[in-house]
């Protein structure tokens, strides 16, 4: 935070201007140029956008997970795995990232329950073999998570129930859930139902190196963009390489 807080108010010495409302809608108007719709209904024109509204982490759905969010079920292991080093914890989940995850948790834990509702996995082959290859790492299989519970300090276990009904308890600290992610791109939504630049099946946005979208002069930047590596690091990289090209986008247009 000590290093963060100064940043705001060095921009705004160089000319930003900072408003605190909700942006519903990024469109085009006839003249090329974009319109923002905020919340209040107002608009405000401008010949460039960098959208950056993240996506938010997929919850499981099951019993105790709202209620322990924050207090032994989380999100993020590069954040929170620390804070088990030593200790037992549960995966939940199938796809690169869980498994990802779980190899990054096995570092720091003494042992990696990775449980999965079906008898495959979604991930890359080489990282189902290494999962597998991994002694501190148990595949809880054919299984999906029914509910978490704790007391006044946190999480103490993790309830778990197979196909045939049975259902197992894990005593861990810590549940970390990777079901994927919801992209925050309703604001690119189009009032015919499509978008304003081109989108991967899953909803996330297409760009170059450049940030660049499908549509010239809007740029899409952090855990929106298609394959982001959901860090804070890269999205502050992408945001720097988004800010760069839009100032040379616009003094393009502007001497043109």
């Amino acid at each position: 935070m000590d290093l963060m807080m100064p940043w705001p108010e060095q921009c705004q010495r160089f000319g930003l201007k900072h408003e605190m409302s909700e942006v519903t809608n990024v469109s085009k108007n006839s003249e090329g140029n974009f319109v923002i719709t905020k919340d209040d209904g107002s608009t405000v024109d401008a010949m460039s956008v960098i959208v950056c509204t993240g996506s938010t982490p997929k919850r499981g759905g099951f019993t105790g997970e709202d209620a322990f969010f924050g207090r032994g079920v989380s999100t993020c292991a590069t954040c929170d795995g620390f804070f088990y080093k030593g200790k037992e914890v549960a995966v939940i989940g199938g796809g690169d990232t869980a498994l990802e995850e779980a190899l990054y948790l096995a570092k720091l834990c003494s042992k990696v329950y990775l449980v999965h509702r079906r008898d495959s996995f979604r991930s890359a082959p080489n990282t189902v073999e290494r999962v597998k290859a991994t002694e501190n790492i148990e595949l809880v299989l054919n299984s999906v998570p029914d509910e978490v519970y704790g007391d006044a300090m946190g999480v103490t276990g993790l309830r778990v129930k197979n196909n045939n009904g049975e259902t197992r308890d894990i005593e861990v600290p810590g549940v970390f859930i990777f079901v994927g992610y919801s992209v925050n791109n309703g604001v690119l939504k189009q009032e015919n139902g499509s978008f304003l630049c081109d989108m991967t099946e899953w909803g996330d946005v297409v760009v170059n190196l450049k940030m660049e979208t499908s549509t010239p002069g809007l740029f899409a930047a952090g855990d929106m963009r298609q394959d982001a590596p959901k860090q804070v690091v890269c999205a502050a990289g992408d945001g720097a390489v988004a800010a760069l090209q839009a100032i040379a986008y616009v003094d393009e247009k502007v001497n043109c």
